[in-house]
């Protein structure tokens, strides 16, 4: 039997709620779904890092640079240990929005490259009599990327519906054909709280031969998920939904699929 929640030991770990709101109520905060307290282990890293190692990450040989790049990559490692990955295989993002947005810029940009003549893997080509499967509770951030690709390149962006418990209609992934270039779905909605069966709606794609993209923004902050048992091609979440700050995100990819990925924009300066 699991040991009972010192919550006063965990509020203080959280220096927010140790103020009051509306008429001097102590703070009560239940919005983590949207973005989460940073604990003061959190605050006191961003603090010393500021404080001591500050400077260009991969862009120096000067002591400050170097400490720099082990934090940045000691992250990344620990991070990956987090959901079972490879550390190479963990692309650091602003958030998991603009993982998405990678993701579907790749289809765009790699269309647009074969339209100017350049060679591009196959998989990340897309056009009239394609699809893009994607389902009802997404939120907008696995829904407009998609949206706006396929207005881009005339692909058919489809639904698979919602039944009235609140979970997938398990009859429309036949939606999932020979049409299908890329299927994108939450993994947990952040409105229903649905754990979707990702692993056989990645499955059904991997059989047509499509991307499988999945938004794990609630499921990794909150369950232990491994990322092999998906069975994705691209995952995406972000830091400040599981104690860290905000403007971090992940963007977890096989390593044959982020080398085929057509590049969305040149480096950042």
């Amino acid at each position: 039997m699991s040991a009972a929640l010192d919550v006063p030991r965990i509020r203080k770990d959280f220096p927010i709620l140790s103020r009051t709101v509306r008429g001097d109520r102590p703070l009560v905060y239940l919005d983590s779904a949207a973005t989460s307290q940073k604990p003061t282990a959190v605050l006191d890293a961003e603090r010393a890092f500021y404080e001591t190692s500050n400077a260009a990450v991969h862009r120096g040989a000067h002591q400050l640079a170097e400490e720099a790049t082990d934090a940045y990559e000691d992250a990344r490692s620990a991070i990956a240990r987090f959901v079972g990955a490879r550390s190479s295989d963990i692309v650091f993002t602003k958030n998991a929005t603009e993982g998405l947005n990678l993701a579907a810029y790749a289809f765009s940009n790699g269309t647009d490259k074969v339209r100017q003549g350049h060679p591009v893997d196959p998989r990340f080509v897309i056009g009239p009599g394609d699809s893009v499967v994607i389902t009802e509770m997404e939120h907008h951030a696995n829904l407009i990327p998609w949206q706006e690709l396929c207005a881009k390149t005339g692909a058919q962006l489809k639904w698979i519906g919602i039944e009235d418990d609140g979970r997938l209609r398990s009859q429309d992934y036949g939606l999932i054909d020979e049409t299908t270039k890329v299927v994108s779905v939450v993994h947990q909605s952040n409105i229903l709280g649905t754990l979707n069966p990702v692993g056989d709606i990645m499955a059904r794609a991997r059989e047509v031969g499509a991307i499988g993209v999945v938004d794990a923004c609630q499921s990794i902050p909150h369950m232990s998920v491994d990322i092999s048992d998906l069975g994705a091609d691209l995952v995406a979440w972000s830091g400040h939904k599981m104690l860290g700050p905000t403007g971090i995100g992940l963007l977890w990819g096989r390593p044959e699929i982020l080398e085929a990925m057509p590049p969305s924009s040149p480096a950042a300066r």
